[in-house]
């Protein structure tokens, strides 16, 4: 009888595993793919403002250094199926890409529905089954030993509404808990704990930050090219140029979406913020910066001699931060009064007082322990010819691409590992 290997998400984990697994077994296997939603890929859809950045244009290496949780537990995966893999994939099913600032992949199209259509146009050609709206409510994993004279057993079930399914290999990428309008809603972390597999903590990441300082009159503002620390304690925890934006809770934008992945240990509000807004200038460049600023404004109020540094709706926080009176002459700015506008301009400081909710966050913190599975194959060390991809597992990254790039990896290897398992014991049967 042949051999089924069933997947649950058709996200970008479950549709490149789904694929994955079909291209290993070909017709010794069928693979059927189970989707809650009416769509395959409806997180994918909206990723990157509908745009998908769907990968980073790097190396391995350069890859696992963008991943922030349980980078080790990668290097088989982002070696054996790569950032160029999954370039190569997408191009060969139709879908031109291009590299922009920072090695982001897009479509060249600007459209990650093109994206998720290219998936399902490789799962649907290569012989995978798909079923949509069905949701798994419940997994048991059955006795899968065969001895002399047994017939082998289908080791897994699951159920779909009144209908009990089995299969041979089960391949789990329900997502995390981030985005749950898309279906991310918790279930495959939650049929996996009842079943003694260790999740970690799930928390929201790449997520906004909200402040004590209330910057509400900053809301809208961009501010490009500064350089976001994050600092626990006194020790630096994160530091990176680029761009940010201010809302009225606080901070966004991909410089503290990034910041909040590595400011996952303890509470939130261990932590603090400064903003380097002249990076490129050391305290002694800034200095003389200042310093012939005031000369051409001498005449003016301190608080009109900013405007060729700063954006004018940042020029009044600045100032009180800096503690300068903001009617005094610039021309009487003292040289104390100097180097403490120097130190705001290099380390304009925020509080943090917690993340944004999860229905906010770009991915989940958090989940299937990954000492709970084999980095080889994706498989559960417990439960035989279960795996696990994506964002199900405790892995995420900065943004840039990578967080899609470990669901392909990962999906990849749990379709390969969900095939060798099927195909191996179809011969313990023949044996």
């Amino acid at each position: 009888m042949k051999k089924t290997i069933a997947v649950i998400g058709g996200g970008p984990a479950g549709m490149m595993a789904a694929y994955a697994a079909k291209k290993a077994c070909g017709d010794e296997a069928e693979v059927v793919l189970y989707e809650r939603n009416p769509m395959l890929g409806k997180k994918l859809r909206i990723t990157g403002r509908g745009r998908c950045n769907v990968t980073n244009n790097c190396t391995p290496a350069e890859f696992r250094e963008a991943v922030t949780r349980n980078q080790k537990f990668l290097y088989g995966a982002s070696s054996r199926f790569t950032s160029a893999d999954t370039m190569a994939f997408f191009e060969s099913w139709g879908v031109p890409l291009k590299t922009e600032r920072g090695r982001r992949v897009f479509p060249v199209s600007d459209k990650a529905a093109d994206i998720a259509a290219a998936m399902e146009r490789a799962l649907t050609e290569t012989g995978v089954k798909i079923y949509k709206g069905m949701h798994i409510s419940r997994l048991a994993a059955e006795d899968n030993s065969a001895g002399d004279g047994e017939e082998y057993k289908s080791p897994i079930s699951f159920r779909c509404g009144n209908t009990v399914h089995t299969c041979d290999a089960l391949i789990l990428a329900t997502g995390g808990v981030s985005y749950p309008g898309t279906g991310s809603t918790g279930d495959g972390h939650r049929m996996l704990s009842g079943m003694d597999i260790p999740v970690t903590d799930l928390r929201p990441s790449l997520v906004p930050i909200e402040t004590k300082e209330k910057t509400g009159e900053l809301m809208g503002l961009t501010l490009k090219n500064v350089s976001l620390t994050a600092y626990r304690g006194e020790k630096e925890v994160f530091s990176e140029q680029g761009e940010m934006l201010f809302a009225h809770f606080g901070l966004t934008g991909p410089l503290v979406l990034s910041a909040s992945a590595n400011m996952q240990k303890g509470s939130v509000s261990d932590y603090r913020l400064t903003i380097d807004l002249k990076p490129a200038l050391t305290m002694e460049e800034l200095d003389k910066r200042l310093l012939s600023d005031f000369a051409k404004y001498s005449a003016r109020d301190f608080c009109n001699s900013l405007d060729d540094l700063l954006p004018k709706r940042l020029i009044p926080w600045v100032i009180r931060v800096s503690g300068i009176p903001e009617r005094c002459k610039t021309a009487s700015l003292t040289k104390v009064q100097r180097q403490k506008l120097c130190e705001t301009l290099k380390a304009l400081p925020f509080t943090p007082t917690k993340f944004r909710p999860m229905d906010e966050a770009i991915i989940t913190c958090g989940g299937v322990d990954v000492s709970a599975v084999s980095p080889k194959d994706m498989m559960l060390k417990k439960l035989p010819g279960v795996f696990c991809a994506g964002e199900l597992l405790d892995l995420d990254a900065y943004t840039g691409g990578y967080n899609l790039q470990i669901a392909f990896s990962t999906g990849v290897l749990a379709g390969q590992g969900a095939a060798a398992f099927v195909m191996n014991s179809e011969l313990r049967i023949k044996n």
